[in-house]
């Protein structure tokens, strides 16, 4: 209920996106009733019908990805500071944006299913009633179970998408210096870091500041303070630092001391006169007394570095890591398409390999847009090149994968005029469909992308303006960034697509 009235004071342009995931779901579930009418009306060709169903999943997998990006660039959904203190915190904004994913996608279905009954003649009164009976088995009923299947199958995939890709992420933070746990006996001053594998083994890798190669303290090092008299026979105790029994007058075997370990040490191991002598010393647990129990020494407690730990560098974004993967999955791809070209781009191998240059160019994307503004700051760049530079590199994983869709979709629509020439087979109105729906649905994408970066944007172009930056440059940058990116992906397009109609040609 309060997406719906938080809907109800949306900017028309919102309003645009969610109509065109509703249309891009009624053109998707239409397919799909399409599929079931054909598999009612030739029952004895199971094959066929399956494989018009698995042609399905491009238009759905198209739909569930605009969806997505709409609901990221919803403003209704957004964090805002003050929602949690009313109970609205990040898992339920995930819900609101599934549910109101989940309503659009619902009226499309419903709209589909009104047009299928339509043109089956089952609904009359309006024109067209029963224009595509023969195709659409007119005359047997409906297995009703399967038709909500279908019409459910977009609107759950959809919000299932949406809520894992909205779900709430809880960033750690690197612990604190001293917020360890204990480790025993090495960890025995109280809370320490954990060590590497083979740390203790390394050569120098305990010793103390200010202790020489062979165990004794080099010259000028000040000597810690003797531990006070604790009254047990044979004098003081001399503690090993690291928690366990120290040498007693009662024949109690000396424990092994380790250098770095030790918090005192007996002045006769020292080779230097100077070291024995007091001297001042900055660090409060080295002059802090020692203390007994039950024979059993137990060294100060050492104050925790006030220096911040280290962050760890965040993980890149601009998708540079995964552009090996993406072009390995493009080689294999363009292979399966050329396999199964003798199929005449019907058969499942073509579907596969499609599918295959799909994912690679998606997961290219990213890394080839950023590697497209490293280049445009190359070799002396100015404040306009370096300006569209910068914000490509910035922004390279929110319209790379966007761009790289395009292109396989464009890579594909040339395959098919290549496949569907005017003398060959007929299109038919059912192909247009599918082809209308997934085209619009990554042309969309990218422009709702390229929306989601202007007002990410917003209060750095605001600043520059600020700061004197004529308006005419911030133009000129992005023409900039629009003439490099066509630059790049539209030879790569064509490239992809001769290879792929490649074995079209010849089929």
């Amino acid at each position: 209920m309060l997406a719906l009235r938080l809907s109800r004071r949306l900017h028309l342009a919102v309003q645009l996106r969610r109509l065109l995931v509703s249309a891009a779901s009624a053109g998707t579930a239409f397919l799909l009733l399409c599929s079931l009418g054909h598999a009612l009306n030739h029952q004895d060709a199971p094959a066929a019908s399956a494989l018009r169903l698995a042609w399905c999943a491009a238009p759905l997998a198209a739909t569930v990805y605009l969806a997505v990006a709409v609901a990221r660039a919803d403003p209704v959904t957004r964090p805002r500071p003050g929602l949690s203190a009313i109970g609205i915190g990040p898992g339920r904004l995930m819900a609101m944006s599934a549910i109101t994913t989940a309503l659009a996608c619902a009226l499309g279905s419903l709209l589909a299913l009104a047009v299928f009954l339509h043109l089956r003649g089952d609904l009359t009164g309006l024109p067209f009633d029963g224009a595509a009976a023969d195709s659409l088995a007119a005359g047997l009923p409906l297995p009703y179970p399967a038709v909500l299947t279908l019409l459910a199958l977009v609107p759950a995939v959809a919000a299932a998408a949406v809520a894992f890709s909205r779900r709430p992420r809880e960033s750690r933070p690197a612990p604190a210096e001293g917020t360890g746990r204990r480790y025993g006996r090495f960890g025995a001053y109280g809370l320490a870091r954990r060590e590497t594998f083979g740390a203790y083994g390394r050569f120098g890798a305990r010793r103390a500041p200010g202790r020489a190669a062979d165990g004794t303290k080099a010259p000028g090092t000040p000597a810690p303070a003797p531990a006070p008299d604790d009254g047990t026979p044979g004098g003081p105790a001399t503690g090993t630092g690291d928690g366990a029994a120290d040498v007693t007058a009662g024949g109690v075997l000396p424990a092994r001391v380790h250098p770095a370990d030790s918090a005192t040490t007996d002045p006769t191991t020292t080779t230097d006169p100077a070291a024995t002598a007091p001297a001042a010393t900055t660090d409060p647990a080295a002059t802090a007394p020692a203390t007994t129990t039950g024979g059993t020494l137990t060294a100060p407690a050492r104050p925790a570095d006030p220096s911040p730990a280290p962050e760890s560098a965040p993980a890149p974004r601009h998708g540079t890591t995964v552009l090996p993967w993406g072009v390995a999955l493009l080689a294999v791809g363009l292979a399966v398409e050329a396999m199964a070209g003798g199929t005449r781009g019907t058969g499942a191998g073509v579907l596969g390999g499609w599918a295959l240059t799909a994912l690679g160019l998606a997961l290219a994307g990213p890394g080839l847009t950023h590697l497209c503004g490293r280049l445009l700051q190359a070799v002396r760049p100015g404040a306009l090149r370096l300006l569209a530079g910068r914000v490509l590199m910035e922004e390279a994983h929110r319209i790379g994968r966007p761009l790289g869709v395009v292109c396989a979709v464009a890579s594909a629509a040339y395959a098919a005029a290549v496949l569907y020439t005017p003398g060959g087979s007929s299109f038919g109105p059912l192909r247009a469909l599918g082809a209308l729906v997934v085209g619009g649905c990554s042309v969309a994408t990218l422009l709702t992308a390229a929306v989601e970066v202007k007002h990410a944007r917003a209060d750095t172009t605001g600043a520059l303006l600020r700061l004197g930056a004529p308006a005419g440059l911030l133009r000129a940058a992005a023409a900039l960034r629009a003439a490099a990116l066509l630059a790049l992906f539209a030879p790569l397009t064509l490239a992809v697509a001769e290879l792929a109609a490649l074995p079209l040609n010849h089929a």
